[in-house]
């Protein structure tokens, strides 16, 4: 559940937006498909979003941003397939693009039937392989790596795929069974899985990873991996040189920085393929002609159009130039668009912008003394007061790591968490923890994002005070450079699918998990726990714990929940709020347009 406005999928993960969050939003279930709607047919919304395409798999820590993520829902590499969340954060089943169903509790067994109609926009069949393949992304299943608690790098063994989502949960699957003529897999989990009705088993399709790694079938991918043993780290053996090449092709192949001439990165199972993408200016995204789902669009074409400041996406939606925008809210895009004539949608995001402290056995922060002065000197109701406040009178400064202020298990965690030892600047206790010391503190942000700079400045001013040099490590890179050592604390948000609890051990796992940018290890076992729990008492419980460790350890802070404004034009139908990642483009499928545009 990511996510930098990167927004983290095996099960939902969530994401880091250039702005996710460790959400613990109830989740009830509906089953069926989407409704279909009897509006108008055809034409092209255009949609500004702030961030770049860089990646058709956005579920690698590297890849894990907002717009990656978007153009996944739509292509089904990302949340659609099997199952999507609704804006009431429910999880909706899609039974025309397949079916799945807990058939045994004891033990815990899941199966998963395609639609036999199902195919990838090259016109070749989904299959069981395909699940396979995705089951082996998610699960982790062949790993035997053992990783460094301090550094997060593998010391032995091996680690095939990297994925930004944890794979807690799906890890305690064995080898999946096939049936119904390869179109069904069943899942059968040595313990519970909490979220096991959010795993998705889509994700790259089997045949053109396999061609990648030298195989001639996708059933000769599923064979390999049948074949395979289970990876043990603590007896690890040589690695599999043709499950490298495919891992190696999953993990990285997929990044891009301009529009592929290889055409097998562009085959996709959801409704829509990329057709067309001109960095730094748009994206396309045509109709998949072979697409069998319950989410089939009135709409032919949807355009991302990147652009980064939010004055310019309420320009370009009075001139027409983009049918919806989903800008960084602040009081002077909500008056502009209120003058625009467009429909403008309001509401909080799933989403919290926060500030995390690097660990590791020399940095800056290796001193707990260090990381609690630091974190006194951070100006939150100023930041609050400058970024937030404007849009939201009502906000407040947000005091937890795992809950939002509309949570019932709010106000209880952050009685007990710890955060009132940072409810106010307090340089003069600052001072005290550093007798005298003047550390060094490199931190990173998102120079593209107008609310990062702002924070950065407020903390730096603030935190010079008490003493501290803060070297400005701004980047428009920053999502890129995530986890890599070269700075000592960071500046972003996270944004969740606001349903389900995989970002807990995503975050808050072990040294080496997919969102654990910071090497922080003081929550990794029980964050893993919460995957086999049950009882959702026992999850709140887990999750309370977690909150107060993060603050006893002076892992870093919360700063706020961001508010979520969309402006809509007239000339588009069917778009209603939502707050997790995918935005607007949530209930692409009940977009219409008015007057058809090509």
């Amino acid at each position: 559940m990511r996510i930098k406005q990167r927004t983290v999928r095996s099960a939902v993960s969530a994401v880091a937006i250039a702005g996710i969050a460790a959400l613990a939003l109830a989740a009830c279930t509906t089953s069926g498909n989407a409704p279909q709607s009897t509006a108008a047919q055809g034409g092209k919304v255009t949609v500004a979003v702030v961030n770049d395409f860089t990646s058709f798999n956005n579920q690698t820590p590297q890849a894990n941003l907002d717009t990656n993520g978007q153009v996944g829902y739509l292509d089904g590499s990302y949340g659609t397939g099997f199952q999507y969340i609704d804006n009431n954060y429910k999880i909706v089943h899609d039974d025309k693009f397949g079916t799945f169903k807990k058939v045994s509790d004891n033990p815990m067994t899941v199966k998963y039937t395609l639609n036999k109609d199902d195919k990838w926009s090259d016109g070749q069949p989904v299959t069981a392989d395909d699940m396979v393949l995705a089951w082996a992304i998610a699960s982790g299943h062949y790993d035997d790596a053992t990783i460094d608690p301090g550094t997060g790098k593998v010391t032995t063994g091996t680690q095939y795929f990297s994925i930004a989502a944890s794979t807690a949960g799906i890890d305690a699957t064995a080898y999946p069974t096939v049936g119904d003529n390869n179109t069904s897999i069943t899942l059968v989990y040595s313990t519970p899985y909490v979220d096991w009705e959010l795993v998705n088993p889509i994700a790259q399709p089997a045949h053109i990873v396999a061609k990648k790694a030298g195989l001639s079938s996708a059933a000769d991918l599923t064979k390999l991996l049948k074949g395979l043993p289970k990876g043990d780290p603590a007896k690890p053996v040589a690695p599999n040189a043709t499950l490298l090449k495919a891992a190696a092709f999953v993990n990285t192949g997929y990044d891009v920085t301009a529009f592929p001439t290889d055409k097998d990165l562009l085959v996709a199972s959801g409704p829509f393929v990329v057709s067309s993408w001109t960095p730094g200016q748009s994206l396309t995204m045509v109709r998949n002609k072979y697409y069998a789902g319950g989410l089939k669009p009135n709409v032919d074409t949807i355009v991302f159009r990147f652009i980064g400041d939010a004055n310019a996406q309420v320009t370009a939606l009075q001139n027409g130039e983009v049918d919806i925008i989903n800008p960084q809210a602040s009081a002077d895009t909500l008056n502009a668009l209120k003058n625009t004539g467009a429909t403008v949608l309001a509401g909080d995001q799933a989403s919290y912008d926060h500030l995390d402290l690097t660990f590791s056995q020399s940095g800056v922060f290796s001193d707990k003394a260090v990381r609690q002065a630091f974190l006194k000197t951070i100006p939150r109701q100023q930041i609050l007061d400058s970024i937030v406040t404007p849009v939201n009178p009502k906000a407040k400064v947000l005091n937890s790591q795992i809950f939002l202020p509309n949570q019932s298990e709010y106000a209880a965690s952050v009685k007990g968490n710890g955060s009132s030892a940072y409810d106010k600047v307090d340089i003069a206790g600052a001072k005290a923890l550093l007798a005298g010391k003047t550390p060094t503190v490199t931190l990173m942000y998102n120079t593209k994002n107008p609310n990062r700079v702002d924070e950065f400045q407020a903390i730096q001013a603030s935190a010079t005070q008490a003493g501290f040099k803060i070297v400005d490590a701004g980047s428009p890179d920053w999502s890129k450079k995530l986890g890599d050592g070269t700075y000592d604390a960071v500046l972003f948000g996270w944004i969740s699918p606001g349903a389900g609890t995989s970002a807990l051990p995503q975050i808050f796992g072990p040294v080496g998990s997919g969102g654990n940018y910071n090497n922080y290890g003081g929550t990794g076992k029980l964050a893993v726990s919460t995957q086999t729990m049950t009882n959702p008492s026992d999850v709140v419980k887990a999750e309370n714990q977690i909150d107060k460790q993060t603050f006893t350890d002076a892992y870093g802070l919360p700063l706020f929940q961001l508010p979520g404004i969309f402006g809509v034009s007239t000339n588009v139908t069917g778009v209603k709020y939502m707050g997790n990642q995918n935005g607007p483009f949530w209930n692409f499928w009940e977009w219409s347009v008015k007057k058809a545009t090509k």
